[in-house]
């Protein structure tokens, strides 16, 4: 089952351990994979690609709200689950900083991956990995996308969802 891969900060910590003595490279990456959609996979996917394990340090509810008001539209929880069912993540772990860069200090990755919007001196704990990627976006898809798509082509009419300009 998957929810072994959900795993708390600590845990890490000593799977981290278990990793190393096993000689396997560690990719890690963050965000938060709110509205998860064929980018994020894309994009996993590439990044499981530059190593042997892939940790996802996935923001929560709070730190979410900080970086983007508004948001998530999907719970920590959730993101979790559906995270850590995608064959490519290995581990699936929370930070509520408004940066990972003290989970980055604890895994010490071998390989920290961003996405190509992020310049590389922009990119929080490259000082600490032994390298760092940024992997392209998949052009026009994304959470903001998704959400203005949505509100620019349906309403709520009486408590129900309609097509705008349908009734």
């Amino acid at each position: 089952m998957f929810h072994e891969k959900i795993i708390k900060r600590e845990e890490i910590i000593k799977k981290i351990l278990e990793i190393r003595a096993e000689h396997r490279r560690i990719v890690f990456t963050n965000g938060c994979f709110d509205i998860i959609h064929i980018g994020h996979v894309r994009y996993l996917y590439e990044a499981k690609k530059l190593g042997d394990i892939l940790i996802v340090g996935l923001n929560t509810d709070r730190s979410v709200s900080i970086i983007k008001p508004g948001r998530p539209i999907i719970s920590e929880e959730q993101r979790m689950e559906v995270l850590a069912s995608l064959e490519m993540v290995d581990y699936v772990t929370l930070f509520d900083e408004e940066t990972p860069i003290e989970l980055i200090k604890a895994i010490k990755p071998d390989v920290l991956v961003k996405g190509a919007d992020w310049a590389i001196e922009d990119i929080v704990g490259r000082e600490i990995a032994k390298e760092v990627y940024r992997i392209p976006y998949v052009e026009g898809i994304s959470t903001t996308s998704i959400i203005e798509k949505i509100v620019r082509h349906w309403s709520i009419i009486d408590g129900k969802l309609h097509v705008k300009g349908l009734r």
